[in-house]
């Protein structure tokens, strides 16, 4: 029996470890610094067990480790090579949902050296996203085709029936890092040119795209696109560029909160006892408090009318209500959104993934391939981001613990060995890419 340890029980954990409990000859033991929520995820299950810790106790973690054929890390990414290290120095295989950084990556000698598998990136974004665009990119080298335009979108947000805010977003975790998102430059590869857009300009680069049956969408820029060139074996390609998804007003609503300030973490010393109004006041250098709105409008050069100002406000940001206890601009703004943006019992919420081909065939026509998933959360069950997340790693861990992905060292599902099987269970899930090809 292939002993599973996971580290972590956070909120996309259930799905996957319930997954793995079912599995035969497996047995999974869920650590967790709140152990209770270990506890919940085993509860039923003979081969699952929960237990106590907290990762920065080494001692502890190293006798987890050592105890446990395959190890998945669902701690926060700062943890991850931490785990790796020990893994690879107690000759453990491992698995996590995260982006390979540097640091990883440096692991992948030792890890074949040691004949092992560190398999990341197997989430929704990254992970779904690398398989089903895979699939699709190898379908047509195979055919002698070109990928000449790749677009790659994803989105998490609230289902449309339950999109009832005037943000258009729902956090069912802490919202400061889709927060600081408005931190990071952006850059893409878009008809031959190298697209470069600092973090502060982020909110203002965006696109608007349909989805039939659902509407518009805003589409702002992942990060780095560049690298998937060749990371995806895209040679030809003379567009490579991956977005995030939001409803309509995400995009002005948060470059318009960024610029007021209120990403700021600066350490800020006379908060206490203050009001909203009060913080506004102060960002925005306002003595009378009856002209706080009036000024915000003025510097973001919006009218007091507009839909970025009434969506400040029904947050709260102009309110009498009282500051909770935290001493900077971005921990407070992140506090307040936790309170207004949630998902209410028995609310869905949807994942939207979708890539988009522009192919040049052999025969030198042209074809559009769209590639979509649209996947919605169960009421009063899982989400729609703990499936998409902690699915297909748990099957990327099924398959390791089966000796059915033959290889060794750092990597990503961006090979059929891994992205096939995994695809195809995942259909069995009910969470399935649908393909559509048009003539261009």
């Amino acid at each position: 029996m292939k002993k599973i340890l996971i580290l972590g029980a956070g909120l996309v954990s259930r799905p996957g470890v319930r997954y793995l409990l079912k599995q035969p000859d497996i047995s999974v033991a869920v650590a967790s610094r709140t152990v209770s929520k270990a506890e919940k995820l085993v509860e039923g299950y003979k081969n699952g067990a929960a237990f106590p810790l907290n990762v920065k106790d080494e001692e502890k973690l190293v006798q987890f480790v050592k105890q446990s054929d395959i190890v998945v890390s669902l701690l926060p990414w700062v943890y991850h090579v931490k785990v790796a290290k020990l893994c690879l120095e107690l000759g453990k295989d491992m698995a996590t949902t995260s982006y390979v950084n540097d640091e990883m990556q440096a692991l992948d000698n030792e890890v074949k050296g040691k004949k092992l598998l560190f398999l990341n990136e197997m989430g929704v974004d990254p992970g779904i996203d690398h398989m089903s665009a895979m699939k699709i990119i190898d379908d047509v080298h195979r055919e002698e085709g070109k990928v000449l335009h790749f677009y790659s979108y994803c989105g998490g947000l609230p289902a449309p029936e339950d999109n009832d805010n005037p943000f258009g977003y729902k956090f069912s975790w802490s919202p400061k890092g889709v927060v600081l998102a408005s931190r990071n430059s952006a850059q893409f590869l878009e008809d031959g040119d190298i697209i470069n857009i600092d973090g502060k300009e982020l909110f203002s680069n965006y696109r608007v795209e349909e989805i039939k049956g659902l509407g518009k969408f805003e589409v702002y820029p992942n990060r780095d696109s560049v690298p998937y060139k060749e990371l995806y074996g895209l040679k030809d390609a003379l567009t490579v560029m991956r977005g995030t998804y939001r409803y309509p007003g995400w995009c002005d609503t948060l470059k318009a909160i960024v610029d007021i300030g209120l990403v700021d973490d600066t350490l800020q010393e006379n908060l206490t006892g203050k009001s909203y109004v009060e913080m506004m006041a102060e960002i925005t250098n306002v003595t009378e408090l009856n002209d706080v709105i009036s000024t915000t409008a003025e510097k973001l050069g919006i009218g007091t009318d507009s839909d970025i100002i009434r969506r400040l406000e029904w947050l709260g940001l102009f309110s009498d209500d009282r500051l909770p206890d935290l001493n900077n601009y971005l921990d407070i703004l992140c506090y307040r959104m936790q309170e207004k943006l949630f998902y209410r019992e028995g609310e869905k919420d949807m994942i939207i993934l979708r890539h988009k081909f522009t192919v040049e065939n052999s025969d030198k026509s042209r074809d559009l391939i769209t590639s979509t998933l649209i996947d919605y959360g169960i009421p009063y069950g899982d989400t729609s981001m703990a499936r998409t997340v902690s699915l297909p790693l748990a099957i990327g861990v099924k398959l390791m613990a089966e000796g059915k992905i033959p290889l060794m060292g750092v990597h990503i599902p961006n090979v059929k060995k891994i992205y096939q099987p995994v695809l195809t269970e995942l259909e069995n899930l009910n969470i399935k890419m649908i393909e559509k090809k048009s003539k261009v």
